[in-house]
């Protein structure tokens, strides 16, 4: 790998590789510049952008996605002219990071603290080839024909999902693709390491079950950097049946029997994953990603019970009664209240935290998704985030499970 200054030639160099339609199989720009307001296209303020091409009846275009706080927006624009314009306007915008793999090497560029754009160059082993389907059908990570879903069960012998197992392929599909993006971003601003053939990405899914997440997440991630996957449950049911699909697949990944609070690893785990862990589990989930000080930690939290019940027996400040009066609204509320008080709990333990939808509520109604990077520093947005818990807690008079695990 090359890692030089990034002068005006250098930029240059990477608007050339996501130009080279025949070629460029990803862009990806993430963050914001230090002291720069945040990216912005059509009026919009973005958060990433991915480029890619794709051939449409029209002619080969460049397929340009924006996400904003709550959604994605796609554009596309002719080779030629109209996509050099769209390419421009991106490379002009304050984005922090630009990930570009072409079909022979992939680019980075980090800007730094003090302005100082840095470009990383290093050849893609193997090389890669390009997908140019426009279809969304098959705009998949893990297309359904896919070894790994077929041992799980979701796809049948033809490759194909089954009918009763289209919301949890949603799922996994949705769940990975953030967990690539959050990944991607994470690397590029230094927060999580950049991972080698002797020192893999160490991944652990906490709750894992039947390892849908666990598979999924290796399947993906494995063509792009070197991981090692390990899932926890209780069950030693589970464990043998995950040890014996990862058999069958070939995969080198560790199945431990354990509670999440209990459960020893070798090493620690750069990044901590709990799909749909029930109640009080997501919280034990989250201290122990805390606890081992895991780079990112991605929770989608499930039911809500614990607060709920503190709920029906704490009296509500004024003028607030209404919100716990009624059964159903004091449900809805407690979902709210507990993953704010953990995405506060999070932000006092030093990471950056965005409580996002990561699946359409169509395919589950637990689409709340925790995504937390951890940012070592920030004295004061710690403070800030200590004296809110606190302010909460007074206010409700509740006792999180996180809180006293912490």
């Amino acid at each position: 790998m090359s890692v030089v200054p990034a002068p005006a030639d250098e930029w240059a160099r990477v608007r050339e590789a996501v130009l080279d339609a025949d070629h460029l199989v990803r862009a990806l720009a993430t963050g914001r510049r230090k002291g720069q307001p945040a990216p912005t296209v059509d009026g919009r303020e973005v958060r990433r952008v991915e480029v890619r091409v794709v051939d449409l009846k029209a002619g080969r275009h460049l397929q340009v996605t924006t996400y904003d706080a709550t959604q994605a927006h796609t554009a596309n624009h002719p080779v030629g002219a109209g996509a050099e314009a769209a390419v421009d306007a991106l490379l002009a915008q304050p984005f922090a990071n630009w990930h570009v793999d072409t079909s022979a090497e992939t680019l980075q560029v980090r800007v730094t603290k003090k302005g100082v754009p840095m470009l990383h160059a290093s050849a893609r082993a193997g090389g890669a080839e390009p997908s140019r389907e426009h279809d969304r059908a098959k705009d998949r990570l893990l297309p359904e024909d896919h070894p790994v879903l077929r041992a799980l069960g979701i796809s049948d012998a033809q490759g194909r999902v089954k009918p009763s197992r289209q919301a949890k392929y949603r799922q996994v599909e949705e769940f990975v693709r953030l967990l690539d993006a959050s990944l991607t971003e994470a690397i590029d601003q230094g927060h999580v390491r950049t991972p080698t053939a002797d020192d893999p990405l160490r991944i652990v899914d906490l709750g894992c079950g039947n390892a849908y997440l666990t598979f999924a997440a290796h399947a993906y991630l494995s063509d792009r950097m070197p991981v090692r996957m390990t899932g926890v449950d209780v069950k030693q049911q589970s464990a043998d049946h995950n040890s014996a699909v990862a058999a069958e697949l070939g995969i080198d990944a560790d199945f431990v029997v354990g509670s999440i609070t209990d459960a020893s690893l070798d090493s620690r785990p750069d990044v901590v994953l709990a799909l749909h862990a029930c109640d009080t589990a997501t919280d034990d989930a989250l201290a122990r990603g805390i606890e081992w000080e895991a780079a990112l930690v991605l929770a989608a939290p499930c039911c809500h019970h614990d607060i709920a019940a503190q709920l029906r027996t704490a009296p509500s400040p004024e003028p607030y009664a209404m919100l716990t009066r009624h059964g159903i609204l004091r449900e809805r509320f407690a979902d709210t209240l507990t993953d704010a008080l953990r995405a506060t709990l999070l932000r006092r333990e030093g990471y950056r935290v965005d409580v996002v939808e990561f699946v359409e509520s169509a395919h589950t109604p637990r689409n709340t998704l925790l995504r937390a990077v951890r940012t070592p520093g920030g004295a004061a947005g710690r403070e800030g985030a200590a004296r809110e818990y606190d302010e909460l807690l007074a206010a409700w008079g509740v006792r999180p499970r996180l809180g006293e695990l912490l």
